[in-house]
C-alpha cells in the first residue's frame, strides 16, 4: 500500500471488508494467463497477464491485477487473507516516482518488487512483514511496483536486472 495515499486510507479500510479467496494458478512458461479486461472478483480490478524473464531465460507468468486510481494504489491487497502463487498487483506510476510501500492492514506476506520505467527490477523487499507501518522504498525512480505473494520472487529466482513485461 502506498504512504503518500494515507487521506485515502480511511475509506478504502471501509470498502475493504468484503474478503474473497484467489483462485490458484500455476507459475511456469506454459501457464495459462489472464486475457486483458478481465477483472478480479474480489477487488473488481481489471486483470492483464504479466511476465517477468530473469537473467537465465526463463519466464514466470502472472496474472495481475492493476491498481491504477490513487484510491486502487492507497487499498492495495490490504485486508487480503490470500494470493495465489500466480497472482499479483500492480501499480503503474506515470511519470515514475522514488515509490514508498508500508503493509498497514495487509494481511499476507508480500515480495514489493520495484520496476523501473524499461521494465528492469530496481530491488525487492522480500518477506515484508504484515501489518508494518515501516516504509519500504524503491532505490531509484520506479515506473511501476509488483507485489507477489511473500517468498515468490526468491521461489523462482527472480532478481534485480530481471526484465518485467504487461
Amino acid at each position: 500500500m502506498r504512504m503518500e495515499i494515507l487521506p485515502l486510507f480511511a475509506a478504502a479500510a471501509l470498502a475493504a471488508c468484503s474478503q474473497g479467496t484467489a483462485s490458484e494458478g500455476a507459475v511456469a512458461p506454459s501457464a495459462g494467463v489472464a486475457e486483458a479486461g478481465r477483472t478480479h472478483p474480489v477487488s473488481g480490478l481489471e486483470v492483464i497477464p504479466l511476465t517477468v524473464r530473469t537473467a537465465g531465460g526463463k519466464l514466470h507468468r502472472f496474472d495481475v491485477e492493476v491498481a491504477r486510481s490513487d484510491f486502487e494504489q492507497a487499498k492495495g491487497l490490504m485486508f487480503r487473507t490470500e494470493l495465489a502463487p500466480g497472482e499479483g498487483m500492480l501499480f503503474p506510476y506515470d511519470p515514475p516516482e522514488v515509490a514508498s510501500f508500508w503493509m498497514k492492514n495487509t494481511v499476507i506476506p508480500l515480495d514489493i518488487i520495484f520496476i523501473d520505467p524499461k521494465g528492469r527490477i530496481i530491488n525487492i523487499a522480500a518477506q515484508t512483514v504484515p501489518y508494518s507501518t515501516d516504509s519500504v522504498v524503491a532505490e531509484g525512480k520506479a515506473g511501476a511496483v509488483l507485489e507477489l505473494a511473500g517468498g515468490r520472487a526468491a521461489e523462482l529466482g527472480i532478481a534485480p536486472g530481471d526484465k518485467v513485461s504487461w
